[in-house]
This record gives C-alpha cells, sequence and structure tokens, in this order.
C-alpha cells in the first residue's frame, strides 16, 4: 500500500471511528443533532489530520490555524475529532451536555480546548472567520482560517454580507465549506428556501468556488489542497453529503436533525457501524447510567 493510500485509508478510519463515538455520545447524553454530525466526519477528519497548522499541546498557539464550526450544533462530530487529535480525552466524551462538562450542546471558546468561537445562533461562524482573516493579515501572519456551515444557514443574510466583503478583501487565507446534505431543521432546504444555483451564488459574489463529495477521503484532501493555490480570492468548498449518514432509519431525512435514540435504535446503529456485541452492551448499560 502506498503512503497516499495508507493516509487516506487513515483518515476514513478516523471518519469511521468519530461517527461511532457520536452514536455512543447521543446514546449516553440521550438526545443529541446526530444527522449533521454523521455528515462530517469526513471533513473533519481531513481538516484536522492532513490540513489544519495545530498543536494539541499548545491549543492557543499563535500561528496555528483557525478553524469556526459555524453549525455549532454539530459539535459531537467535532468533540469526537478533538479526542482523536488530542485536545481531549477520550474519557471524557460520555459527558457531552452534561452540566459540568467542557462538551456542551454548542462549542464554547474557553470551557473546551481547541474552540475558536462559540456558535450555535447560525449565520454568525463565517463573519467571524472573515474577521479572523483579516487580522492575520493586520498582523503579517501566514495562518489560514477554517469555516464550515450548515447548508440551511445559508438562508441567513449574514452569511451573504460575510461572502461579499470576504471578497471585497480578497481574503486567500479564508477557505469555507458547506456541509450540503440538502436538510435543514426539519425540511429539505430547498422547501425551506431554494439554494440553487449555489455554485453560480458564490462564484457570482467573488469566490473561488469547488463542489466536492464530502465523504470521498481523496476529493476532500485533493480540494483544501487546490485552495492552497488560490491567490486573490477567498475558496468555497460545497461539499455534498448525507444527513444522518450510516444511521439506516433516518438517513438522507430532516428527521435525523435531531434525536433521542432507543436502545434498539442504537444498537442497530451500532451494529451497522461494525462495533461488537461486547462494545454494544457496553454502550446500552451506559445509557441506563444515573447521568
Amino acid at each position: 500500500m502506498s503512503k497516499k493510500n495508507a493516509d487516506v485509508k487513515k483518515l476514513e478510519e478516523i471518519a469511521h471511528r468519530t461517527r461511532i463515538n457520536v452514536v455512543k455520545m447521543i446514546a449516553k447524553s440521550g438526545t443529541g443533532h446526530l444527522g449533521g454530525s454523521m455528515s462530517i466526519a469526513e471533513i473533519l477528519a481531513v481538516l484536522y489530520f492532513h490540513e489544519l497548522r495545530i498543536d494539541p499541546k499548545n491549543p492557543e498557539w499563535e500561528d496555528r490555524d483557525r478553524f469556526v464550526l459555524s453549525k455549532g450544533h454539530a459539535c459531537p462530530a467535532l468533540y469526537a475529532t478533538f479526542a482523536e487529535v488530542g485536545y481531549i480525552s477520550k474519557d471524557i466524551l460520555l459527558t457531552v451536555h452534561q452540566t459540568d462538562s467542557p462538551l456542551q450542546m454548542h462549542p464554547e471558546r474557553g470551557v473546551c480546548p481547541g474552540i475558536e468561537m462559540s456558535t450555535g445562533p447560525l449565520g454568525q461562524g463565517l463573519s467571524t472567520a472573515v474577521g479572523m482573516a483579516i487580522g492575520a493579515r493586520v498582523k503579517g501572519k501566514d495562518f489560514r482560517v477554517y469555516a464550515l456551515l450548515g447548508d440551511g444557514e445559508c438562508n441567513e443574510g449574514q452569511i451573504w454580507e460575510a461572502a461579499m466583503s470576504a471578497s471585497k478583501y480578497k481574503l486567500d487565507n479564508l477557505v469555507a465549506t458547506i456541509d450540503y446534505n440538502k436538510f435543514a431543521l426539519s425540511e429539505a432546504t430547498e422547501k425551506v428556501m431554494p439554494l440553487e444555483p449555489l455554485y453560480d451564488k458564490w462564484t457570482a459574489f467573488g469566490w473561488h468556488v469547488i463542489e466536492v463529495n464530502g465523504h470521498s477521503v481523496t476529493q476532500l484532501i485533493n480540494v483544501y489542497d487546490e485552495a492552497k493555490q488560490i491567490k486573490g480570492k477567498p475558496t468555497m468548498i460545497i461539499a455534498h453529503t448525507v444527513k444522518g449518514r450510516n444511521v439506516s432509519y433516518v438517513e438522507d431525512t430532516w428527521q435525523s436533525h435531531s434525536v433521542s435514540m432507543t436502545s434498539e435504535q442504537v444498537e442497530n446503529t451500532l451494529t451497522e457501524l461494525g462495533c461488537s456485541k461486547e462494545e454494544i452492551k457496553t454502550t446500552l448499560a451506559q445509557m441506563k447510567e444515573k447521568k
């Protein structure tokens, strides 16, 4: 196996473990945003293990690349990725949503290491990323800024104000990605507020735009590498994904957005994800423990 193939396989395995941990976290918590967490596993794996210049031992390193999870409700996947990269211990993943846990239902800067912005209200993350990218230029720093948006939040006017600003200031150190899973909170995005032609819209706003299969590690590596070569304009990656990926009973539906999973649903999902009977048994027992 070539090094490139080995790297792709490693990232695919990280994304797979992320999905397993997301299911376990939501099972233990009793509720959580499953759909949008499962759709971004490969994106986060490629960002944190291929793209971002970071130091997990020094989360506030001044020259680190910045990442903003604008769709903050998908933080279970981010926390699971943090555990893989070393920002947090895997031992605390099952404390998600608990009162004294650093892993809250939305990311909180200063509470959990690695969080660059407290997010939750949709539409705000890209504006902050624009500010960070301008800040890098003002300070003469070469760090890059990445933001991950939900497709539903692209209905927000603030997204398009930020898009204009990023283009005006020619922020080629800014890369945004849309998790284009085609579903929002309670309906398909095209029924709530049509986004198409999404590629043409971002192009018209002055961005370099790339469309990609958001579950293909190889394609994601290539497009993030391409973004580094773009000069004079920000890059938007439209990542076509599946909401609730690998959770068959709600996959590719808006019903996967926020769920409370029964023991049977947890068992079936973890079985589909290839977990052992002992691992599943442990998870089911943890569901019954007092929170």
